[in-house]
């Protein structure tokens, strides 16, 4: 056990001060200090990656009460294809029902271990967000600083929001994917394809709802201003349907407009917040103009500033200490 009085014990004991907010309010640190602080919330943050997937590949496998296995839900939407009749477009090989191929060794593990890290990602999104949050907030004021918990809650749960579209989504866009030809090919996905597809239309829907978010969070600290969103309100639509139009990768109608539909509703609404916000602004900033008097001012006359410097108070001197003054020269 090392010595409290040791010098590492005290060097850990500073760092722990520096980052403690009561002892340093203003966040200041060096380059080094906010290297070092990055990679420790880097490293927390991979660590709640790490647990969510573990949660995530136990799941996998796994029923949790009412809860289908993660499986079972990942597969689903490729097991709503029809297998029989006249539109029959996915091969269903006999004795196994819905199943995806397995075209390479090790692939069932490897796929199982994508998922499980993907869903632990949401899972544990609060975690890994704050960490994200407190790396960034020591370089904003205090009254910034404020918004971390609801920045984490609202980005967990628009992540979620996006994710869950996406996954309603799928099927229709794989019915229109699968169902070209005529009748001439039918479907048996590989497992490691078809994965991939789902995996990234969720990380891209989950992606694309935190724009609106970020929206809100530049205007409440006063970057971004509703009369700016209004005059770009057009063009910022048109920009949102292009990214989509790009984005989605399964370039299937469905996606693209289900994407850019949500998306455009989700930033008109985060407009209408900058809007209520920069109202609630204003009408405290004529409020204080009307208690000061500034709004009586003509244009060309200096407010009633107070420029006079406050003098800086010196500590009490301690108890049995001898000031340095020349007054102790006898």
């Amino acid at each position: 056990m090392a010595d409290p009085a040791s010098p590492r014990s005290g060097d850990r004991r500073t760092k722990r001060r520096r980052r403690s907010r009561r002892h340093n309010p203003d966040g200041t640190m060096t380059l080094i200090e906010h290297i070092y602080e990055f990679r420790r919330r880097l490293g927390y943050a991979l660590l709640f990656v790490i647990a969510g997937g573990i949660l995530g590949f136990i799941w996998f496998g796994t029923k949790v009460g009412p809860i289908p296995k993660l499986g079972d839900i990942i597969t689903g939407p490729y097991c709503a294809l029809p297998s029989t009749g006249p539109s029959a477009t996915r091969i269903e090989f006999p004795g196994h029902g819905c199943t995806l191929l397995q075209t390479q060794p090790f692939e069932n593990f490897m796929i199982q271990l994508k998922v499980g890290i993907a869903a632990g990602l949401v899972l544990i999104a609060p975690g890994w967000l704050y960490q994200v949050w407190a790396f960034i907030a020591p370089g904003l004021y205090a009254k910034e600083r404020k918004y971390a918990l609801s920045f984490v809650g609202f980005a967990s749960i628009l992540f979620a929001a996006g994710a869950v579209l996406a996954y309603v989504l799928i099927p229709n866009a794989l019915k229109l994917l699968v169902g070209f030809g005529g009748g001439e090919f039918s479907t048996a996905l590989a497992g490691d394809k078809y994965i991939s597809f789902v995996l990234s239309l969720l990380l891209i829907f989950g992606v694309s709802f935190e724009l609106p978010l970020l929206v809100v969070m530049l205007n409440l600290i006063g970057v971004l201003k509703y009369e700016k969103l209004k005059k770009w309100r057009r063009g910022l639509i048109f920009a949102l349907f292009v990214f989509a139009a790009f984005a989605t990768p399964g370039s299937d109608p469905f996606s693209m407009i289900g994407l850019a539909a949500a998306l455009t509703v989700l930033f008109e609404l985060s407009i209408q917040i900058a809007r209520f916000h920069d109202r609630r602004a204003e009408k405290r900033l004529d409020k204080v103009r009307q208690d000061e008097g500034w709004d009586k001012l003509a244009d060309d006359e200096a407010a009633p500033f107070d420029y006079t410097p406050s003098t800086v108070e010196e500590p009490p001197a301690k108890p049995g200490a001898k000031s340095g003054g020349t007054d102790d020269i006898t």
